[in-house]
Order: C-alpha cells, then structure tokens, then sequence
C-alpha cells in the first residue's frame, strides 16, 4: 500500500476501502464467463499450472484443506476426490457471485459432498488456529488489498508443518518473453474481454493487476516475514506465473 489509506487498483491509486468494491465488480461481472476465459486467455495452459500446484499440494486422505480465492472451485474439486470420506475441503471466497457459480459447478460435476463453501476475506478468516493441512490460493492474492493481513493469516490457520500454496501471475524471467507478453497483455486480453464477457475494462484491470502484483522473490520474503517456513518457489512458462509453496510455523 502507498499509506494506511490508499492502495492500487491495477494501476489507478484508490481508497483501500474502495478496492474491495471493485475487485467484487470486477468478479461479478465476469463470473459466468470466467471458465471460458481462462481457457482463451492461456490458451489451456491454466490447466497445467493447476495440475502442478495440486501436485505440490501433495493433499492424502484424510486432509482438511482450505481452498482461498476458490473461484470456480477447479482447485478445490481436485482435492475433494483426493481427501475422500474420511477429509473435508473447504472453497472460500470474497465473492458470493464467483462462489455460486463453483458450487453448480461442483453439482453439474457430481461432486456434492466433502466440500463446505465460506464466504470469507481472506485478511479475516473465520477459522481456528492450525486448523488445516493445506491451505492453497489460486490466482487471488494479487486482489486482496492487504496481501501482508492475508499471508499472515494464511500462517494462523495452518497446521505446524501443514503446506501452503499460492499459485499466482508473476514476473517472466526473460526481457524478450517479458515484452512480447506485455504486447499479449494489454491488446488481446481486453479484446477478448469486450467480445466474449462483454467487458473489456475487468480485463484491462487484470493485465494492470498482474504488473502491480509482487515478484517472485518479493513474495517469497512476504511469505517468510508472515511466519511461514522453508518458502519456496517455482516458475511456470517463463515466469508468467509461479508456484510459492512454504510450510506453517510450529
């Protein structure tokens, strides 16, 4: 944050009680074309970054977990299946729209036991101490407006040794594959924005989001000032996006 009262809203400087606003508008908006635009934008290729983080996940049997910026709930579907009878998953998210819209998706996949869904902000979260096993973040730290709040209490309701995963946009590691993503970012992305969701500017904000949102090794000394423990991170296609994975504190 710029001071105790501003924060960014990809580019723009805002009220930090505005961006929670906005960040919901965006959501809202794009909620029911949020999975097609996924896969338009990575062309597929969110798929495997997910498919890497669930790996890392490394979530057994029994595990409870908390899936944060749940989404759709592709992550927390994964590990449903994965915890079984015996584990239990829990899809939180800051918006209602983007939550209803995992829940049917879960249904429509048959998946209607194991997983609880909590509306929640991820800088208060209403669970115990060392409640959970994994708690993973999926494409959302990036909105929250206190990052360092989140992190912290990421830390707070993991389990000593428990994993912890954010799987977020980050820095490409090459200059060359930096400047041409940057062309992708800011001409296609609100492109197909205005002509698949019918909104150009939630998308525009995205690549702005992206920009603004900390490096590889600024975040991994954001997880380890949180408290977590043996951080950690690997880059996905260049660095586009990365995989931080620390361990809760005993």
């Amino acid at each position: 944050m710029s001071n105790d009262s501003t924060t960014h809203f990809g580019y723009q400087t805002v009220d930090a009680a505005d961006k929670v606003k906005r960040v919901g508008q965006v959501f809202t908006s794009v909620a029911q074309q949020y999975d097609i635009m996924n896969d338009l934008m990575s062309m597929g290729v969110h798929r495997a970054w997910k498919h890497f983080a669930v790996n890392l996940a490394a979530v057994g049997p029994g595990d409870h977990v908390l899936d944060l910026a749940s989404g759709t709930c592709d992550l927390a579907g994964r590990f449903a299946k994965q915890v079984g009878d015996t584990g239990h998953v829990i899809a939180s998210d800051i918006n209602a729209d983007m939550l209803a819209v995992g829940r049917d998706r879960m249904i429509d996949r048959g998946i209607v036991s194991g997983i609880e869904y909590v509306l929640a902000n991820a800088e208060e979260l209403p669970f115990d101490t060392n409640q959970f096993d994994c708690v993973t973040m999926a494409f959302g730290l990036r909105n929250v407006t206190d990052k360092d709040a989140a992190l912290a209490e990421i830390n707070r309701v993991t389990k000593p040794g428990g994993r912890v995963l954010v799987l977020e946009f980050s820095k490409p590691t090459n200059d060359g594959f930096a400047k041409l993503y940057d062309q992708y970012s800011f001409s296609v992305l609100p492109l197909l924005g205005k002509f698949v969701a019918n909104d150009a500017d939630s998308y525009q904000y995205l690549a702005e989001s992206i920009r603004m949102h900390p490096d590889q090794d600024t975040l991994k000394g954001m997880m380890e000032n949180a408290g977590l423990l043996r951080c950690q991170y690997f880059n996905l296609t260049g660095g586009i996006v990365a995989v931080h994975r620390g361990y809760g504190a005993p």
